[in-house]
Parts: C-alpha cells; sequence; structure tokens
C-alpha cells in the first residue's frame, strides 16, 4: 500500500430477517383493509335513539328568546316492530308539555303505528314544550326522556337546531 493508505471494505447493510418483512407486510394488509371497512359501514348518527321497538330520529326545536313560554318540539318515529303510544316526556328545560296542531287533544298521547313512518312536526301534529325556564339556543342540547306505554323510557336529545325568524 502508498503512503500508509488504510484499506476500505464496502459497507454491506444489514440483512432484515424473512419474518419481520412479512410482520411488516402483514400489518399493512390488515390497515388496509380495516380502513375499507370502516368506508363500508354505515356511520353512527347522534340524532338516533332506538327503543326495543322503534327508533326515534332528531327529536328538535327551534330557539327561543328570553319570555317565550312554549316551544314546538318535533322528531320522527320508524323501524316500529310494535305499535305503541308516547304518553309523557321529561326535560329539564320546561315543566310540561301537551300535543298541539289538527286533531290534538290537550293530553300527551301520541299514537305510533306499527311498520310506519310517524312524524311530529311544525305543520301537522307537535309537542308543545310549556312553561320554558330558559331560553333555547341554536346549536344546544339538552337531556329528553321519552315515555311510552309499553316500552320502557328512551333517554335522547333535544337538538336547538334553527334559529326563529321575526
Amino acid at each position: 500500500m502508498l503512503g500508509g493508505a488504510v484499506p476500505v471494505a464496502p459497507v454491506q447493510q444489514p440483512r432484515k430477517p424473512q419474518a419481520m418483512n412479512r410482520s411488516i407486510h402483514r400489518r399493512r394488509v390488515l390497515q388496509g383493509m380495516t380502513a375499507g371497512i370502516a368506508l363500508l359501514a354505515q356511520p353512527a348518527r347522534a340524532c338516533e335513539f332506538f327503543s326495543t321497538h322503534l327508533r326515534v330520529t332528531h327529536p328538535w326545536t327551534r330557539a327561543t328568546t328570553i319570555g317565550d313560554r312554549s316551544a314546538v318540539l318535533c322528531m320522527k318515529f320508524d323501524e316500529v316492530t310494535r305499535a305503541d303510544r308516547l304518553i309523557g316526556i321529561e326535560t329539564p328545560v320546561a315543566s310540561h308539555a301537551d300535543m298541539a296542531g289538527p286533531l290534538a287533544g290537550v293530553a300527551l298521547d301520541f299514537a305510533i303505528p306499527e311498520g310506519r313512518e310517524t312524524l311530529l312536526d311544525e305543520t301537522g301534529q307537535h309537542l308543545r314544550l310549556l312553561g320554558l325556564k330558559l331560553p333555547l339556543e341554536v346549536g344546544r342540547s339538552y337531556p329528553l326522556t321519552l315515555f311510552f306505554e309499553h316500552g320502557s323510557p328512551l333517554r335522547a336529545s333535544l337538538s336547538v337546531d334553527y334559529a326563529r325568524f321575526g
């Protein structure tokens, strides 16, 4: 060797064990499958509430202002496998509720037929929250418990979705 140069051996990359490669491949395949299943699965909806024999979708009301004494409560009942009746509600935002709209009596008694979608909406039969204890603000939700003739009490959330106009 000339000039005292030290020979340098070529650097070899350490060999990865075959088992490590399989493990990494398996992990990537499982991650891909999980992502695919997540895309296919229907998302849970926060505004759906289930009893043993029906689904309640999106209980909502409009915003109120200071001094308002009542608010209209709307919702949808579907996936009904057994006819029932809504006979009461409780919520910390109102002292009581009654039925309102065409053909509604004062007592809270709403028929929910089996196998049909039934609506409580502003233009038809609806519930009225009476004796409001505070203004209902857009974007807020409040506890709501529904009582049925045949089913057990159903805990739900009352959403304040839309601003009041005029």
